[in-house]
């Protein structure tokens, strides 16, 4: 399991900071299809009329996770920038930290 700070101190690259600032942690999440972008509108009207699905269909999935995102904010010139990590099952974001020797409580 992941777990990641909502706030984390990193290297801001644009002009303004050049420098180690504070960053505001999200985790990436796909916008809203256009129905309107070109390839969604050659789709639609190959769809249309006799002949079933002209598309493949991708239905042989091999993974079973998927690489998290995170999206940073710096909080002083408020540019933002996406950082990839690894796979992981599980994802936390801005849970408890473990603490060494103490006992789990439910």
């Amino acid at each position: 399991m992941v777990n990641i700070p909502k706030v984390r101190k990193t290297f801001c690259k644009y002009s303004e900071c050049k420098k180690h600032t504070q960053h505001k942690v999200t985790q990436y999440k796909a916008g809203k299809r256009n129905k309107k972008a070109l390839g969604e509108r050659r789709y639609r009207m190959k769809q249309m009329g006799f002949g079933g699905q002209t598309k493949p269909v991708f239905r042989k999935n091999a993974k079973t996770t998927k690489k998290q995102v995170l999206r940073m904010e710096c909080q002083t010139c408020h540019k933002k920038k996406q950082v990839t990590l690894k796979r992981c099952k599980h994802f936390e974001l801005g849970g408890q930290k473990k603490r060494k020797g103490q006992m789990i409580q439910f």
